[in-house]
């Protein structure tokens, strides 16, 4: 830890501090992940804050443990290389944009389907709910977006670097990895029924380019930054 950047180490000690601090809210009745996690914006619980609180929260010790390897692995590369202030800038707007990816695709879901209905039945378990109640369950939580920008931004910066990837037997060029990604998280987001939010994934891809073509241009297209 001692030989971490300062922001991506505490990136890790604040995901880890708030996942834990979610476990033992949730001992005392305390739904942290309710409160923080990013809701519908036509929700009553949604606020502008949760694009960001969001990021922070995780649903599991596998999704928390998975992102966090990333932002270590990757994470300090590129802090090493444009610096710890735009290193936190990139990760902040690619985890606001994968929030924002996220909201407009819920709403389309709600104007195409769900705004034609007053109630939703959830099954047998669950039983029928009011549309109301509904909005508030459709909550996104999790630093995925933002992982996904800095596996974008690896992949340009060093497009040809070779990394094994589990459970290929081969290497592969990190520009391979980077496209491989996005095109599953398009077919599973187009699949959809996984609970699993592919398109802000692909929304902190997104908004990563663009700022990395930004930062390009304005930098007379060199590839590194200071």
């Amino acid at each position: 830890m001692n030989n971490l950047p300062t922001v991506t180490k505490n990136l890790l000690i604040i995901n880890v501090l708030c996942f834990f601090g979610m476990l033992v809210a949730k001992r005392y009745g305390i739904d942290v992940e309710n409160l923080l996690g990013l809701h519908f914006f036509l929700a009553s619980d949604f606020n502008l804050s949760q694009l960001i609180s969001y990021m922070f929260m995780h649903a599991n010790f596998q999704h928390i443990f998975f992102n966090m390897f990333a932002v270590w692995m990757f994470g300090r590369v590129l802090e090493q290389v444009w610096g710890p202030k735009r290193f936190l800038t990139y990760y902040l707007i690619c985890g606001i944009g994968a929030g924002l990816i996220q909201e407009l695709v819920q709403y389309l879901e709600y104007a195409f389907t769900l705004s034609n209905y007053d109630s939703v039945n959830l099954g047998i378990a669950g039983g029928i709910i009011p549309m109301e109640e509904y909005l508030n369950m459709m909550t996104t939580v999790g630093a995925s977006g933002a992982v996904y920008g800095i596996l974008l931004a690896f992949g340009m910066l060093f497009p040809n670097s070779q990394m094994f990837i589990f459970p290929l037997p081969f290497p592969i060029k990190a520009k391979y990895f980077v496209v491989g990604y996005a095109v599953l998280e398009l077919f599973l987001g187009l699949g959809g029924g996984d609970g699993v939010a592919h398109f802000a994934h692909l929304g902190g891809m997104l908004f990563g380019l663009i700022l990395i073509i930004y930062w390009r241009k304005k930098n007379g297209n060199q590839q590194f930054y200071s």
